[in-house]
């Protein structure tokens, strides 16, 4: 997440800063590449937290969870960036599909994980 935060700064840098020819032709929707951009600052914001927050309570997270978190981290902020590229986005089938299991993996995790700190702290 945090190379895919810093691999999207420098494409948007490069396509608004610097033209390089053909770099401005890729990114259609900037305002979309941009949420995509803060969306990946914001999962591995919280995929840190929820480390470090079980690692100062010696806490074990469940792998499986972990594994939810990682995955929709990742996959989430990929539909914003895929969009960015591609104005009729929203109208193909397949990323309907991508986004609504993108989503429920991630809440899968984002729930599992909080449950699991609630019941610590029961």
């Amino acid at each position: 997440m945090i190379a895919a935060l810093i691999l999207s700064a420098w494409l948007m840098t490069f396509a608004k800063w610097f033209p390089v020819p053909g770099v401005d032709d890729f990114i259609i929707d900037y305002k979309t590449m941009i949420r995509g951009h803060v969306d990946y600052a914001l999962m591995a914001l919280f995929s840190l937290a929820f480390y470090g927050a079980a690692k100062g309570a010696s806490l074990a997270l469940p792998t499986a969870a972990c594994w939810c978190m990682a995955i929709g981290g990742f996959t989430n902020p990929t539909i914003f960036i895929i969009g960015a590229f591609d104005m009729e986005f929203w109208d193909k089938t397949i990323w309907k599909i991508f986004s609504a299991v993108s989503f429920a993996i991630t809440t899968v995790g984002f729930v599992w994980i909080g449950m699991t700190f609630f019941k610590y702290a029961w």
